[in-house]
């Protein structure tokens, strides 16, 4: 249990990390924000609505999970590819390796669907399956 939670607080982290290293985070709307300070016209709300989908667009929010025995000596598929993707293909994909005596967590960067960083077979898949 320890070890899960410890693994899912590091997917968090890198998470963050990759967000805030690409620059694609930009800055939440404000709180005191109210819908009377909203525009009353209907182009400036079809603008606005344009707007929020272009910084949806941005958001990390095509992912998938691949999990996999990285060994023959090992079972019950405790590695895993998780691929964390934008509209666009740009993320990170994160894996980690369970062994029996170690385990080893790497992060690639993705753009357009593919990365610089030579992919794993299952990386290639998490990525895949996380495509729309």
């Amino acid at each position: 249990m320890t070890t899960t939670l410890a693994v899912l607080a590091l997917l968090v982290a890198l998470a963050a990390l990759a967000v805030a290293l690409t620059g694609r985070r930009t800055a939440p709307r404000s709180a005191a924000e109210t819908p009377s300070d909203l525009p009353e016209d209907a182009r400036a709300l079809r603008q606005e609505v344009a707007a929020l989908k272009a910084e949806s667009g941005q958001s990390l929010r095509h992912l998938s999970v691949v999990r996999y025995d990285a060994f023959t000596d090992t079972g019950g598929q405790l590695s895993w590819s998780l691929a964390l993707l934008d509209d666009g293909g740009s993320g990170v994909v994160v894996t980690s390796i369970q062994g029996r005596n170690e385990s080893r967590t790497y992060a690639k960067n993705v753009d357009s669907w593919t990365s610089e960083t030579q992919l794993s077979p299952e990386e290639e898949d998490a990525i895949s399956h996380a495509r729309p």
